[in-house]
């Protein structure tokens, strides 16, 4: 979860580490707002080196590739710039590290899977360079494609954290949005564009999406003309995840083209042939197939670069030595792992392959403080030394201690003191406790006085230890009575309160507004818009109507455990296993079904209010959706939109995207999970609704009929009735509905379709009531044929009991098939 902490309560207890006065280092996973740091950094574009101090002035996030932060360089230990880096910069920094530990084991266990070694950006100095080079290769490229270098984000230059043990970067800071979530009522204009039809650029909407999706296809095809293949699989659309990784410049609202820049080309995760991880892999995974590229990451083909670089050699004549030194990078990087998918064979016979291998192992193992400088310089001086550390390595547990003692002075003075001073051995304890508080208290499991008392108590820790392996929030519900009665009443109370309390819901709207800017789904224009609506009555009768809604939220869930619970009571014939499967059932059906008992309870509310307001209008969206479940949620946002567009889409959009971030990876803000629910719920109802006035119009020069309903009900009746024939011939019983639900469900649903298509100039109304009508008038004349084929073979009592179970189900799905017959309706200026 999201979590606000106290940075002085962080730094309190890093004092309280270093007060301990320990041999070895502090374990860092990340850091805070305000910590000064000091580098020695290598520019990218030459070998220049110096010295820089820079203060962390926000922790931006993690993910697998490593952790962001925005900096400020305070001082540099040179004479001038070094690689653009200027004092009072500001400037993105780059730590290939996760601050997760999940995360962290999670990629490294994929790349070994891939590489059989270590993650090499975050340990590889060399590996590092290369993708920082790359970079550079691809902003020049991107000026010649583009007309524009700032299209692709610039680097300066790469360094080693010492505390974190990782590789890092500096680049540019690009103040930059992911991209806005656009009204537009012509999904089906996109659609059609999407398949390369031609369409009225004039009607077609969601400006800022196409223009990325654009700049996104061509960036991808850039990288592949000149040789970066792995690195496209960063912005490669159908991963559904790439979406992020390209910003719009802040100011440059006013073009939708504009401002576009490809911000990360550190990928996270290695693609495994047998694991795709989104809808995309499996094209990249063929695709790599083709190139003799199994396991896939940040391979480039350097000679599609040479030839690139050759073919506008007036654009690259300064980068020639750049060019060199990446080839360089690359032979270390590439051949520093065994990688058997690429370098096979050569395993076999290639003994300069070994000997950078065993080079760049020892560099890691420097680079993640897992030896010190001593016995660096023995390890590069006897193989089997570095054979056996590696081999030692594998053991769980106990190896990591044993490499710690052999090769690494502080370590194992740490455990040296802590076996023979018991005094050392409380202050390491102590130490241990503050390192792992920081931690909890970052993730928000504990809050700030918790922390302290924890910190200070082994008891409290040990306490509190078993639960850190739960979610953050629970890990905190469980352990704070303060956060627990606030999450209870924000559950069940606050809601309450919002529905009595008119001032209680404008601060409520004001705080989302708040939200809203600082996440970039609202302007500037459209909060003060809003705010200044707020007191209007219909808004005020719109938020309380929202109010209600969240109330029959529990509803559903509420009635499927009821019912599962009388099942299983009404049943105790069933094994434990068979209950377990009934409830199982009854709880799936119950949140598959597009209409369920909350939804229900808030149709039924949205009506009376319409009757109540004797006002159809200002309800005639919403009194239909709120029938839906998940969609019923965004009936009034949607309702909203004619009258109050602004409130009426941020709240879609506040809705629609807070839904999306639950899941991991896919649900990332920017990412195109979010913009598909947003146009799922939002933008299809109102492109439905624009359709559907369009099919009203050309319907209002026809003539209304229903004598196709009959022809309908007959064919219908006759299917069921050779079903039921050859039914009763071939086990002597008529079939029951569950015996047959597939057919109970496919020929109400085309009647009743049928049927509201072939009303011809009805109301929409009148076709709906006609597809019912035709489902009832269906499953009578079914239950009359039934008796007769039945010969008094089966009793008339089972019969009619069947028939009134055909009765409601056929009506329903009859229906069903109508609206869904209707709201798919093409655009008649799209046929």
């Amino acid at each position: 979860m999201a979590a606000e902490y106290s940075v002085d309560i962080c730094n309190k207890l890093s004092e309280r580490f270093r007060a301990a006065g320990l041999h070895r280092r502090p374990r860092v996973t990340r850091y805070d707002a305000g910590a000064e740091l000091v580098y020695e950094i290598t520019e990218v574009s030459g070998a220049n080196k110096a010295e820089v101090r820079l203060i962390v002035e926000k922790f931006i996030g993690g993910g697998f590739a490593g952790q962001v932060y925005r900096v400020k360089v305070l001082e540099i230990g040179s004479q001038g710039p070094v690689g653009g880096i200027e004092v009072g910069g500001i400037y993105a920094m780059k730590i290939l590290i996760p601050p997760s530990a999940f995360s962290r084991l999670f990629r490294n266990v994929l790349y070994w899977v891939g590489f059989q070694g270590p993650f090499q950006l975050q340990c590889n100095p060399a590996a590092a360079r290369a993708g920082a080079i790359w970079q550079k290769f691809i902003r020049r490229a991107a000026k010649i494609r583009f007309g524009d270098e700032s299209s692709v984000v610039d680097i300066h230059a790469t360094f080693i954290d010492g505390n974190l043990g990782s590789c890092g970067e500096l680049s540019e800071w690009v103040d930059g949005r992911t991209w806005r979530l656009e009204v537009d009522d012509h999904l089906d204009l996109l659609r059609a564009w999407y398949k390369g039809r031609e369409v009225d650029e004039q009607q077609l909407g969601s400006a800022e999406y196409r223009a990325k999706r654009r700049f996104m296809a061509e960036f991808v095809k850039l990288l592949h003309d000149m040789g970066a293949h792995e690195f496209a699989r960063q912005y490669e659309w159908s991963t559904c995840k790439s979406q992020p990784n390209c910003l719009k410049r802040v100011g440059t609202d006013d073009d939708p083209q504009a401002g576009l820049v490809a911000v990360d080309f550190r990928a996270g995760l290695a693609l495994l042939p047998f694991l795709p991880m989104s809808p995309g892999d499996f094209k990249l995974i063929f695709a790599g197939l083709k190139r003799g590229s199994l396991v896939q990451f940040d391979r480039g083909s350097i000679s599609t670069l040479e030839r690139f670089v050759e073919a506008y050699a007036g654009e690259f004549a300064d980068m020639q030595q750049m060019l060199e030194e990446l080839k360089s990078c690359e032979r270390i990087y590439r051949d520093s792992v065994p990688d058997i998918t690429h370098n096979h064979v050569r395993l076999l016979y290639d003994g300069d392959l070994w000997r950078t291998m065993f080079s760049s192992a020892v560099s890691g193992w420097k680079v993640r403080n897992i030896i010190d400088e001593k016995h660096e310089d023995k390890f590069r001086s006897c193989k089997i030394s570095i054979m056996l550390f590696f081999v030692i390595g594998l053991i769980p547990f106990l190896g990591k201690v044993i490499r710690r003692v052999w090769a690494h002075a502080g370590w194992r003075a740490h455990y040296t003191a802590m076996l023979t001073s018991w005094d050392y051995f409380k202050r390491a304890l102590d130490a241990r406790i503050a390192e792992k508080v920081i931690d909890w208290h970052r993730a928000g499991r504990v809050d700030e006085q918790c922390a302290v008392k924890v910190s200070e108590s082994l008891l409290l820790f040990l306490c509190h230890l078993p639960l850190s392996i739960l979610p953050a929030g629970l890990h905190r519900f469980l352990t704070d009575g303060d956060f627990r009665r606030e999450k209870l009443v924000y559950i069940f109370v606050r809601p309450v309160r919002l529905y009595f309390n008119v001032h209680l819901r404008e601060e409520w709207m004001r705080q989302m507004v708040i939200d809203g800017k600082k996440k970039h789904i609202i302007t500037e224009e459209d909060g003060n818009t809003i705010l200044s609506q707020l007191k209007e009555r219909y808004i005020q009768r719109y938020l309380v109507s929202l109010v209600v809604h969240f109330l029959t939220a529990p509803i559903t869930q509420v009635v499927s455990i009821a019912v599962s619970w009388i099942y299983v009571k009404a049943h105790p014939e069933l094994s434990g296993a068979q209950a377990s499967a009934a409830v199982t059932g009854i709880l799936i059906g119950f949140q598959i079904t597009p209409i369920s008992p909350g939804s229900i309870v808030r149709g039924i509310y949205t009506t009376i209010l319409a009757l109540y307001d004797r006002n159809f209008k200002d309800y005639n969206i919403a009194i239909f959706l709120s029938y839906v479940k998940y969609i019923g949620y965004l009936a009034f946002p949607i309702q909203m939109n004619y009258h109050y567009p602004a409130i009426s889409r941020f709240m879609a959009a506040h809705f629609a995207t807070e839904a999306t971030h639950i899941f991991p990876v896919f649900g990332e803000r920017g990412a195109l999970l979010e913009h598909w629910v947003f146009r799922v719920f939002y933008n299809w109802p109102l492109t439905i609704r624009r359709r559907m006035r369009k099919v009203a119009q050309v319907r209002g020069t026809m003539r209304p009929r229903y004598w196709h309903g009959a022809l309908c009900i007959i064919g219908a009746t006759v299917l069921f009735a050779i079903v039921d024939a050859h039914w009763l011939t071939n086990t002597g019983n008529l079939p029951r509905l569950g015996q047959i639900w597939w057919l109970a469900g496919i020929i109400p649903l085309g009647c009743g379709a049928a049927v509201a298509l072939g009303c011809g100039g009805a109301a929409l109304w009148r076709r709906v009531l006609a597809a019912t009508a035709c489902g009832v008038a269906l499953a009578l004349l079914y239950t009359v044929v039934s008796m007769i084929i039945s010969g008094g073979q089966v009793a008339a009592g089972d019969i009619v009991s069947q028939g009134r179970w055909r009765v409601l189900v056929f009506a329903v799905f009859s229906t069903i098939g109508a609206l869904g017959a209707e709201l798919s309706r093409p655009d008649p200026e799209l046929r």
